[in-house]
């Protein structure tokens, strides 16, 4: 039922990518309870002109090194759930090599009824 997008300058080799992946999704069943192969995660690339963000904001400095993830998923859960989450994420893409202070993380949530897997059928609603 999760979308992640996960965005980031040009420039990561593709293991840290892989493990930035990897990692949002495993960080989604273990926080989120997801269901095994419910695996979307799209990995969008940009040029240095095409990336723009705060060197600072809230106290926390931001640099090139910054990954953009953004999270589709369904409402309903606790803020508890939420942050366990978060935290996942970024310990996770630590070992990717992205400092957490970098992490950046963005949840949207939808109803059930927004969601098509194929067919032309909205297999929640």
């Amino acid at each position: 039922m999760p979308l992640a997008r996960i965005s980031l300058l040009k420039g990561w080799n593709e293991a840290q990518k892989h493990a930035m992946t990897e990692g949002v999704y495993e960080a989604l069943r273990e926080a989120f309870n997801v269901p095994v192969d419910d695996k979307f995660v799209l990995v969008h690339e940009h040029d240095r002109a095409d990336f723009l963000y705060a060197k600072s904001y809230l106290g926390i400095e931001h640099d090139n090194g910054l990954v953009i993830v953004q999270i589709t998923a369904n409402e309903g859960r606790s803020v508890e759930l939420k942050k366990a989450l978060y935290t996942a994420i970024a310990d996770r893409f630590e070992a990717a090599g992205v400092e957490r202070r970098n992490v950046f993380i963005n949840l949207i949530e939808v109803k059930k009824e927004n969601w098509s897997f194929g067919d032309g059928i909205a297999q929640y609603a």
